[in-house]
């Protein structure tokens, strides 16, 4: 499809980005983002973290308290919402429901008073693209909440915008619809190269479809990078624990030592916090029969396990350690293989290249 590849994608770059909504802590608090063009850039985190706001001020909803939003080398932070010419989609649709969904994507062509048999070529591509060709005739009530948001992605990018911005869209759709739809958000961006500015509360989302993630915590962003540099390298313990489950051990450092509740287990390096929390990722826990010894280069303890559920291709168990932290295991189902039953002790294990420690 050429409906944008005869543009060149525009990055976003936010700096000093804040929001004061005049309640005594900024709803946005200097926020910098360089998005590169062609970009995939997810802002992840809880409800009120920023991530909604500053995606509000991308677009021109919200002003901007102090710092500014360029965009294609252009300061937009001043100028109105309807002037930047950036896709939206919301998770509510926001279709017109008196019009089909032909005449719903060919409404942002008519406002920008584009030609008429040029609107009904770009409706047709747009359709094509989000594979819904058969149902121009249709009107919204007649289309599920999924193809409703088909035609609201259609309808974002029919007349070619500088970027496209998705506010939690597929927040209102079931767990499998979603999947799905992740899916087509992924091969329209690729295949448009289009600039995404993405906004989710859910961590598999964010891990799925972007090339880089912003983690917001409290206004500020915790942490900026690729899905696998945040999972497997997270600065913070917020960073740890908002993505994807943890194992956390806290305690102190000295030299190339941590000791945590009574145990003492080595650190690849003498760098680091001298008080911190080792973050163990449950798939990078091994667990041994109880009187097992560690192989080398791996830190160990004992555990109990607390519970133990067949997940198909995983074994998750729950664990207990010996100073009454909890813990999680996943661990791989093989064919004749048995989890550990509840209430069994274990020695469990992991390589000291798959532990990271945050202060």
């Amino acid at each position: 499809s050429n409906t944008v590849k005869d543009k060149t994608a525009n990055g976003i770059v936010l700096s000093g980005l804040r929001k004061d909504y005049g309640t005594g802590s900024l709803a946005v608090d200097g926020v910098d983002i360089d998005i590169a063009p062609g970009e995939f850039m997810t802002f992840l985190g809880p409800s009120g973290s920023g991530k909604t706001t500053t995606l509000n001020m991308i677009a021109g909803f919200e002003e901007v308290t102090s710092g500014s939003v360029v965009i294609a080398d252009s300061d937009v932070s001043t100028q109105p919402a309807h002037k930047r010419d950036l896709g939206m989609v919301f998770q509510s649709y926001a279709l017109f429901p008196h019009l089909t969904v032909e005449q719903n994507i060919a409404f942002p062509l008519k406002e920008r008073k584009v030609a008429k048999s040029e609107i009904s070529r770009r409706v047709a591509e747009a359709l094509e693209l989000v594979h819904l060709g058969d149902y121009g005739k249709r009107y919204p009530r007649e289309l599920s909440g999924g193809q409703q948001q088909r035609v609201a992605l259609a309808r974002a990018v029919v007349f070619r915008p500088r970027a496209l911005l998705l506010d939690e869209p597929l927040g209102a759709l079931d767990r499998k619809l979603r999947a799905s739809l992740q899916l087509e958000i992924r091969r329209m961006h690729r295949e448009l190269g289009l600039t995404c500015v993405f906004v989710t509360h859910d961590q598999e989302e964010a891990l799925f479809l972007s090339d880089r993630i912003a983690v917001f915590n409290k206004g500020k962003i915790e942490q900026l990078g690729t899905p696998s540099d945040l999972y497997n390298s997270p600065k913070t313990l917020f960073v740890a624990q908002f993505l994807g489950d943890s194992n956390v051990f806290t305690g102190v450092r000295s030299g190339a030592t941590f000791q945590s509740g009574g145990q003492t287990w080595a650190l690849a390096s003498t760098e680091g916090p001298s008080e911190g929390h080792l973050i163990v990722r449950p798939e990078h826990v091994e667990v041994h029969p109880a009187d097992a010894l560690p192989a080398a280069g791996h830190n160990a303890t004992t555990a109990t396990v607390e519970s133990s559920v067949c997940l198909g291709t995983y074994h998750r168990l729950e664990l207990r350690f010996p100073d009454g932290t909890a813990g999680l295991a996943m661990a791989p189902a093989r064919a004749r293989d048995s989890a550990p039953a509840e209430g069994t002790e274990v020695v469990v294990s992991w390589s000291i290249a798959d532990q990271c420690l945050v202060p």
